[in-house]
């Protein structure tokens, strides 16, 4: 449905005293009210957040999120959820970076002193009582408990110090999944019970030609870098993204094999719907400003999903994927980041795809009001279709999108360029910002709105996916009970109060403690996790069923 026929109206909405924008569309009534807040407090070092991923216990009505900047956990009380009140902290002894509770255990990812070295999952009851520390893979970035919880896994990115040894040796681990097999007595649990599922390139690989695996001199192992997982609702599989090797890999849990990889392909910017706005300087004649240019460009992009929930549809399992997109830069040893004005493009190669200037002239594709701002990888585009050193294509980061697949990774569905579209006529003055007026799009050049965070929620019988904007903020809502075809539901943003939504879960209405279905999205700029009400027209039947969804964080 074109975009032209689904906007039936913008209401702006003042919850808390916090503007929020939001659109409803014509086949759905769900909304989201903002109802409460917690803020962590304003960080004491720079690029470090203190709120970024948190996690709910239902029965003791706790809220468990992580502090980066503090090195520890904050546990809230959210038996009210309008004022979330912090209960206790609990100091970690090294950064934490994900967080989750099953049964009344909470288990908290945490690095090692240095980000290469293995990490630790700290398990505490919800009284913030330590149980138990076990030894995991390096960067333990994102944790999560099968459905059964008969096993914990953790995704360990196993991120390197630097390339080519600068400016001193590099160290770069093997990314791998460890499995923790679970026990009623968690204090019991010893190292035997944790095992390491590895990566090797004998593993089997579908769409080989889009998996990513060009960090230098690094092994195949190495160079693969987990960074989420969601697990099948019979707890025996689970879907693992590599995020910037643009693949998934599909784990056998009980083996604690990988039995497949799936490269998951390039998305078209030159067809229809797949427009995106290529400059944050596309104002003709300045040299800083931009505008709202949503077009058609000889683009590739690296889908390069980070967040991946699943959910199951008459018996099949779906994969939803928040198409963030992601770069490797370690200078001074390496960087695949450059701007296509920097390129050499082969004049050939865009003449065929009909753009025959590749100059910095007024027409030109390396002009600033085309193409010449955009952040592209110059790992892939160049010796494609001949051997010298020519730009014959352009691969950007990310998708710019959500996405939907098979479980075996066959695409099913993308949004294509609506989020860039809805954004541009809903918040007109935040597009592709860092969520503020005066960053108006600053991000268009790279990534755009950048979604980062996802859930799945079911309410009233339908199946919903909230997908957070890293870097326009808010929340987008889409019904996906149809996998092919879902359908814009309603978006919401507390920008500037709430930037960069990182982590989100839904709270089903059973678990809530206000009885009502809720969202929670922890944001790692502004240092704030947000408490959003969902609201259907039907006061009388807010809430979910019984369903399916298999849950991602």
């Amino acid at each position: 449905m074109k975009l032209g026929r689904m906007i039936v109206g913008i209401g702006v909405l003042s919850v808390m005293g916090v503007p929020m924008f939001a659109e409803a569309s014509d086949s759905t009534s769900i909304t989201l009210k903002q109802i409460g807040r917690y803020s962590a407090g304003a960080s004491t070092a720079p690029d470090e957040p203190r709120a970024e991923i948190a996690a709910f216990d239902a029965k003791s009505k706790r809220l468990f999120s992580i502090n980066l900047n503090l090195r520890q956990l904050d546990v809230l009380d959210l038996s009210s959820p309008e004022t979330p009140v912090v209960v206790q902290t609990i100091p970690l002894g090294g950064k934490p970076n994900s967080v989750a509770v099953h049964n009344g255990i909470v288990a908290v990812a945490v690095e090692g002193p240095v980000k290469t070295d293995p990490g630790t999952v700290k398990f505490f009851n919800v009284s913030g009582a330590l149980l138990n520390t076990l030894t995991v893979g390096s960067l333990p970035d994102m944790l999560v408990f099968s459905p059964n919880g008969k096993w914990l896994l953790v995704a360990n990115e196993g991120e390197p110090s630097s390339y080519n040894n600068n400016p001193v040796p590099s160290v770069d681990p093997e990314g791998s999944v460890s499995i923790i097999e679970m026990r009623r007595d968690v204090s019991s649990l010893t190292q035997l019970n944790v095992r390491t599922a590895t990566f090797s390139a004998a593993i089997p690989q579908e769409n080989p030609s889009s998996l990513r695996i060009y960090g230098p001199n690094a092994t195949f192992a190495q160079d693969i870098e987990p960074e989420y997982i969601t697990v099948s609702h019979n707890s025996k599989t689970a879907w693992v993204t590599l995020q910037e090797n643009n693949a998934i890999g599909i784990l056998d849990i009980p083996s604690a094999t990988f039995t497949k990889i799936v490269g998951l392909g390039f998305k078209d910017y030159s067809l229809p719907g797949n427009g995106f706005d290529a400059s944050d300087r596309d104002v003709p004649g300045s040299s800083n400003s931009g505008i709202i240019n949503i077009r058609n460009w000889p683009v590739l992009g690296m889908y390069e999903p980070d967040t991946i929930a699943s959910y199951r549809v008459k018996g099949e399992t779906y994969l939803v994927t928040a198409n963030e997109g992601d770069t490797r830069d370690y200078p001074p040893g390496f960087t695949e980041e450059a701007r296509v004005g920097s390129l050499t493009l082969d004049a050939a190669a865009f003449a065929a795809q009909g753009y025959a200037d590749v100059t910095t002239g007024a027409a030109g594709l390396r002009n600033n009001d085309n193409l010449g701002r955009l952040t592209v990888t110059n790992v892939n585009g160049a010796k494609e279709l001949d051997a010298d050193t020519e730009f014959e294509r352009l691969y950007v980061p990310g998708g710019r999108s959500f996405s939907i697949r098979r479980a075996d990774g066959t695409l099913v569905y993308d949004s294509g360029d609506e989020l860039e579209q809805r954004t541009a006529a809903l918040v007109p003055t935040l597009f592709n910002s860092q969520g503020t007026t005066d960053s108006f799009d600053s991000r268009s050049d790279n990534k755009g709105p950048e979604p980062e965070g996802l859930a799945i929620g079911k309410v009233s019988g339908r199946t919903y996916a909230f997908i957070g904007l890293e870097r326009t903020g808010g929340v987008m809502v889409y019904d996906i009970s149809k996998p092919t075809a879902p359908t814009f539901a309603t978006y919401v943003t507390t920008a500037p109060v709430d930037l960069s939504p990182e982590g989100l879960f839904f709270i089903k209405k059973k678990d809530s403690p206000n009885g009502k279905p809720l969202l929670v999205v922890s944001h790692e700029v502004s240092n704030t996790v947000a408490i959003f009400e969902i609201v259907t027209e039907s006061t009388e039947d807010v809430g979910d069923e019984e369903d399916e969804d298999e849950g991602g964080r």
